[in-house]
């Protein structure tokens, strides 16, 4: 039977994965839209990979991938696995709030709909 305390794990998992995706966006936006030349493409994508923001959402997505491997000690996937549907409801709230991207009234009822499935599967 899992603790409170074992939800660390799944909350860890939701934490590091919204990090990396809001860092990577951030960044990237940063640098512009990908040329359209082969190795354009690569020497950018090269270019991303040395940026420190960019790597540290690398790093937190291995650390999500840790404390993923440590829930699944504690819980059933049957049970951990609709809080990683938080993930998607944390970063639209998220994008809006920090980085400026619309928030219309589909994707704010598409949010809705994400937390009560999250909150029914997580009763079963």
């Amino acid at each position: 039977m899992p603790r409170a305390f074992d939800y660390l794990y799944i909350a860890a998992t939701i934490i590091f994965t919204v990090y990396g995706q809001l860092i990577l966006k951030w960044r990237i936006a940063h640098y512009g839209a990908m040329p359209d030349g082969v190795l354009e493409k690569l020497k950018f994508l090269v270019s991303l990979l040395f940026d420190p923001a960019i790597f540290s959402g690398f790093a937190a997505a291995f650390l999500a991938s840790l404390a993923w491997m440590a829930a699944m000690t504690k819980f059933d996937l049957n049970h951990a696995y609709p809080f990683m549907s938080l993930n998607f409801a944390v970063v639209l709230m998220l994008s809006a709030w920090l980085l400026s991207e619309p928030l219309t009234a589909q994707k704010a009822l598409g949010l809705g709909l994400i937390m009560l499935g999250t909150m029914v599967a997580a009763q079963g």
